[in-house]
């Protein structure tokens, strides 16, 4: 993002006239939800400010997506959660299904990802990974693909976790042989896909946009 972020973190970034936190808070509470925490990092003073549950991670700049989660594992354990990146905008309309499955590890997806990003990047592969489900069950996430045949969907960083969801993934982290500081979440899937812990996923092609770059703000308003 380039100076965009110089002095706000990325959450705080406005498309369509307020920050992408407005607008998750906004979703988020027309699901239904009013018990919200963020975990925070670079600049927390800023995200501190909305009065929410705050986690932060103290070691920000140095780890990567599933450190900073972990920081709220007490939460994760407690009761069903759902968690997304800070970066994305998304509606009402992608929670609402995840807070009525009753699967433990659920995610959304968009099947009809490759128009969001042919705006977004001259070849869609060099960003995008490998997805397929069979039956509602993920199979497959974030290879780099070969071909636009392996990709059946995009996750949409957004997850739900119950605590026996959450579990699993301690359990896991448990034996990993290196520390976990590098890894995200993707890649926490696919590790978890191979321990056979069945991800249910949930299709949406309600909107939703990532935003990654200077450009992803000009090209989507």
């Amino acid at each position: 993002m380039k100076n965009l972020t110089d002095e706000v973190p990325k959450c705080m970034l406005e498309f369509r006239g307020k920050p992408l936190i407005e607008w998750q808070l906004a979703s988020l509470n027309k699901s239904g939800i009013s018990e919200i925490g963020i975990v925070t990092g670079y600049k927390k003073e800023i995200t501190e400010s909305f009065g929410l549950s705050c986690f932060h991670n103290e070691k920000w700049s140095e780890t990567n997506m599933l450190r900073s989660l972990y920081q709220a594992k007490n939460w994760l354990l407690s009761d069903d959660c759902i968690v997304a990146y800070s970066d994305i905008f998304y509606t009402e309309n992608s929670i609402i299904p995840l807070l009525n499955t009753q699967a433990d590890i659920s995610i959304t997806y968009d099947p009809n990802w490759l128009d969001q990003w042919t705006k977004r990047f001259a070849d869609p592969l060099e960003d995008a990974e490998t997805f397929s489900q069979e039956n509602g069950w993920l199979s497959d996430i974030g290879r780099q693909p070969k071909s636009l045949d392996e990709i059946k969907g995009q996750y949409m960083g957004i997850i739900k976790f119950s605590p026996k969801g959450w579990e699993q993934v301690e359990d896991f982290l448990t034996y990993l042989p290196k520390s976990f500081d590098r890894m995200d979440m993707t890649s926490l899937l696919s590790k978890l896909i191979e321990r056979n812990v069945p991800i249910r996923t949930i299709a949406t092609t309600d909107e939703w946009y990532e935003f990654d770059s200077m450009n992803d703000l000009k090209n989507i308003s």
